[in-house]
């Protein structure tokens, strides 16, 4: 999940340990029936993948290399130690030629002067979402492209609502009307994380957001009643005090396990969730505070960028190798692989069409909003005020009108 976002000072401190637990995989386009005749060019790579992904991004990486007539060499970095990885590298110069970034990132390191504007190479993102668009953009340049992204929905137990004659929520007062009904005993209505990081604050956006609540102004009425109604779900019982604990996949293992009727996380459970014997659920957009109201989520997803490496013959294979790699067909191929929703309006449609689940999380896409869209590289200090408010409010310190003024002090 792509919810995290790291100061830079403490990124220099870890950088060197998070270059060392580098786990290198390379493909070569060429030797899979592809590739330059003379292999004159050999991208390198850097991304985030797992073991269980990096296997679909690696079929889509050897079909542009083909395309585009290079080589690729991939590398792999835990997610928590790239940013460190960039900021070294960008010091000594050892940019890869295509960098992927979780986009809440994108902004800082364009900051720096390490990447190239992806109008240099012709992409523009036509076709895409605004909230895309914003994700990679900074001061008013696209520098990253998402293939796939995601946001977060309302999971439910369709089994369950349906003996408790309990209609899918859509409004905030049918929201806590189904949760209070739908806990018994060891079984709570709803599951969600407020933990005490930025996966805490991707969970709680889309109240503070679709209440006209914003991050530059936490202090507004509207922020306070956002964070009272997610306080009353857990001082009524229909949460469970332990959210403040709980990681995203925590939360789903309580789903899971039939502890809770309901779940706020993400597509990419859906594996996971499609692997349980027996379990019947669906998904519908977070509720909203009253109908007729948009539902705001957040936007998840990496995207892909080129970083200023000094080779300009290298850099202009990396855009095309970037376009390739955004093309529809590719969005749908890593889009199925990972329980993703792919960037392009039609590739969305198309992967709606086929998978019903998904459907959602398209429509929430549509609406989605950049977390970097309003404050740019000063989100995370924000962020760091609404989980540690969230965490105030949830666990009694502080009330929901005082709480983010508490955090930020």
């Amino acid at each position: 999940m792509n919810a995290t976002a790291l100061k830079r000072k403490h990124l220099i401190l870890v950088g060197a340990a998070a270059s060392a637990s580098a786990l290198v995989l390379t493909g070569c386009s060429a030797g899979s029936g592809g590739g330059s005749a003379d292999g004159d060019i050999t991208l390198t790579i850097t991304d985030t993948l797992s073991e269980t992904s990096a296997p679909i991004y690696q079929e889509v990486y050897d079909a542009c290399a083909a395309e585009v007539g290079v080589e690729v060499e991939a590398t792999h970095v835990a997610g928590s130690g790239l940013i460190a990885t960039v900021l070294q590298q960008a010091s000594s110069r050892t940019l890869p030629d295509v960098l992927m970034l979780d986009n809440p990132d994108v902004q800082q390191i364009a900051a720096s002067g390490a990447l190239s504007a992806l109008s240099d190479y012709g992409i523009d993102g036509e076709g895409f979402p605004q909230g895309i668009i914003d994700a990679g953009s900074y001061e008013g340049d696209l520098y990253g492209i998402a293939p796939i992204v995601n946001s977060i929905g309302l999971f439910y137990n369709v089994d369950t609502l349906a003996e408790a004659g309990v209609e899918p929520p859509t409004t905030w007062a049918e929201l806590q009307d189904a949760a209070a009904a739908l806990t018994s005993g060891e079984s709570y209505g709803l599951a969600f994380s407020a933990a005490n990081s930025f996966e805490g604050t991707w969970q709680f956006l889309p109240f503070l957001w679709s209440n006209g609540a914003t991050e530059d102004d936490l202090n507004s009425v509207e922020a306070a009643e956002s964070l009272q109604f997610v306080t009353d779900l857990v001082q009524d019982g229909s949460a469970s005090s332990s959210v403040v604990g709980w990681s995203q996949n925590d939360v789903n293992d309580q789903f899971i396990a039939g502890n809770a009727a309901m779940m706020i996380n993400g597509p990419w459970n859906m594996p996971k969730l499609n692997a349980t014997e027996g379990l019947n659920y669906d998904v519908v957009q977070i509720p909203v505070p009253e109908s007729g109201d948009t539902s705001i989520a957040p936007l998840g997803g990496e995207t892909f960028t080129v970083p200023q490496t000094g080779d300009d013959a290298k850099m202009a294979k990396a855009g095309e190798f970037v376009d390739c790699i955004t093309q529809d067909e590719h969005q749908l191929t890593m889009a199925t692989g990972r329980g993703a929703v792919p960037s392009s309006t039609t590739a969305a449609a198309e992967a709606a069409t086929e998978n019903e689940l998904i459907a959602a999380f398209v429509d929430t896409v549509a609406d989605a909003r950049a977390r970097t869209a309003l404050l740019g590289e000063e989100w995370p200090e924000a962020a760091t005020t609404i989980y540690t408010g969230v965490q105030l409010a949830l666990t009694g310190r502080a009330s929901a009108d005082e709480a983010f003024e508490q955090a930020a002090g």
